[in-house]
């Protein structure tokens, strides 16, 4: 009798025949029990006076693959001849005895071999030939009868065969009659993947990628797309993650999209995309995305963070994860060479989201706590909703007139030099003036600045304006030394306020060139009420 290892963490059981498992050990330690459905499936075999040596069993907890060892290598069998994709194989409970079988479409040669195989565990049950290649594949519950067992729909060729209890049952040909307008909704490209979600009766979208290189999400009572999604290169995968869409591309790189085309985040991966499947573990609330990869890597996705990267021995063609046996966190996978591996979850399994691109911080996509509506804000929108064309109208007539009393303005203190700063290029300068005093006498500063970046100014003088039955100012003209760029000239002189009535007026002061008439600065200067007068 042949004897086979199994390693339990550190404690090694060996010299075991074949299948001799007692079920005390099984419910103690959770590892074996996690893996008995596969010795239990290999019973038919291992009962046998000569089973077979080229297929020994050896279960190892120990991280082999590169994954975190967060995986149990379960089986693998590298010349098992299964040639298939993701979208023709499926899990199913076949029987009614609450445990999985793996339905196959094996696409043989090409040209000929292609057959329907089911596994249960790791042995081939059943094989149906087909007459034509497989496309694709589904298990489907076709009655509301007890048990309930589900048939296996499969694509080939023209038509569609439906498989019950693993025998044929029936055979749907596509007919060659015109479609009913009220069935086809038209597409502009040629449709190449396709994700159907929701009720016909009720509501559903149906997520198209095409040879054009985009994806067009198609709705109930409409008969052409409602958005379309232009990718950069076309589309080699899609996989639905909740609401939202997932898109493997041939520019090696992962899309994620909203279920109305808005792009949420892009990656790029170390390899092309080979193939993708969904991975749903309800009992842990994990919805993600295997993605099969050409270096020989299958890595796992939630959103655009990477939980874990499994290595095998040759590329992935096809990918499926779900329930097998009795044990739900299966992952079956098929590779480029017809090999079939099939690896279990660890319940001790955790994932933590490692975001691997730069980027803003997760807490930045969280959701604001917008208050509720109040009754003012939904009336006011309804007002806008009614009035908007007359609002908006409005809004840019009151614009465009304060942009004009704007630019009258400006041009008015241009051509009066109503400006605390020249707009001269030759003769850049800056004025200021401050008064001091409370009366009858005030002293008035003028700072005067050349704001030239090297050249001087000079031939410069101030003149002042006022109401000679008000003010009297002691040098009421008086001339400018050279300014030199940057520095700041204070020139002072004295008015005296000749009205005893406690009025007060506006004196202007001009910048002058001796050779100008026009001036290059103008100011004016609010002086205060005569203080003295007043209290004498």
């Amino acid at each position: 009798m042949k004897s086979i290892s199994i390693m339990l963490g550190s404690c090694v059981l060996s010299e075991f025949d074949w299948i001799c498992f007692d079920p005390d050990l099984l419910l103690s330690h959770p590892d074996v029990t996690q893996t008995y459905f596969l010795y239990s499936c290999r019973s038919h075999l291992l009962s046998s006076a000569n089973p077979p040596i080229s297929c020994p069993v050896v279960m190892s907890s120990v991280d082999s693959s590169g994954d975190g060892g967060k995986w149990l290598d379960a089986h693998y069998d590298p010349v098992a001849g299964l040639y298939t994709f993701s979208s023709c194989i499926d899990l199913a409970d076949l029987s009614g005895d609450r445990e999985s079988r793996l339905v196959v479409g094996d696409l043989g040669t090409g040209s000929s071999g292609m057959k329907l195989k089911v596994y249960r565990g790791t042995a081939l049950i059943s094989e149906n030939s087909l007459l034509d290649l497989p496309a694709g594949l589904v298990a489907f519950f076709m009655d509301l009868h007890e048990p309930r067992i589900p048939a296996v729909a499969v694509a080939s060729g023209p038509c569609i065969y439906v498989y019950k209890n693993l025998r044929p049952y029936f055979k749907f040909t596509l007919p060659s009659l015109d479609i009913n307008p009220l069935e086809q909704m038209s597409l502009p490209a040629v449709p190449t993947m396709m994700d159907v979600t929701g009720q016909f009766d009720v509501e559903f979208r149906i997520t198209v990628a095409c040879r054009n290189g985009s994806i067009y999400i198609l709705r109930r009572e409409s008969e052409k797309p409602k958005y379309c999604i232009e990718l950069s290169s076309h589309p080699v995968g899609l996989v639905r993650v909740g609401k939202n869409m997932v898109v493997g591309c041939t520019d090696e790189s992962l899309q994620g999209f909203t279920q109305k085309g808005k792009k949420l985040w892009k990656i790029i991966l170390p390899a092309p995309v080979t193939t993708m499947a969904a991975m749903d573990l309800p009992t842990r609330g994990l919805q993600a995305v295997l993605v099969g990869l050409a270096n020989c890597q299958v890595q796992l996705y939630r959103d655009k963070n990477l939980l874990s990267t499994i290595k095998t021995p040759d590329t992935v063609t096809s990918i499926c994860f779900g329930r097998y046996g009795r044990e739900d966190g299966t992952l079956i996978m098929t590779t480029k060479g017809g090999g079939l591996m099939v690896k279990i979850l660890k319940r001790t399994a955790m994932f933590d989201d490692m975001d691997s691109t730069p980027g803003p911080p997760l807490a930045q996509s969280v959701r604001l706590n917008v208050p509720k509506k109040t009754k003012l804000y939904v009336d006011q929108t309804l007002r806008e909703r009614e009035n908007g064309l007359a609002m908006h109208r409005a809004f840019h007539m009151d614009l465009s007139r304060m942009r004009l009393a704007a630019a009258r303005a400006y041009v008015k203190a241009l051509e009066s030099s109503l400006t605390p700063m020249s707009s001269s290029l030759s003769e850049p300068l800056k004025m200021n003036a401050v008064v001091q005093g409370l009366g009858p006498s005030f002293k008035l500063t003028l700072n005067v600045q050349n704001t030239a970046s090297c050249r001087p100014i000079m031939n410069l003088a101030i003149n002042f304006l006022y109401d000679d039955n008000l003010y009297r100012i002691r040098n009421p003209y008086m001339k400018i030394p050279l300014l030199v760029p940057g520095l700041i000239y204070p020139v002072e002189t004295f008015v005296e306020c000749t009205s005893d009535k406690g009025i007060s007026d506006i004196i202007k002061v001009f910048v002058l060139h001796e050779e100008k008439s026009s001036p290059l600065l103008t100011a004016h200067i609010n002086m205060p009420v005569s203080e003295g007068l007043v209290l004498s």
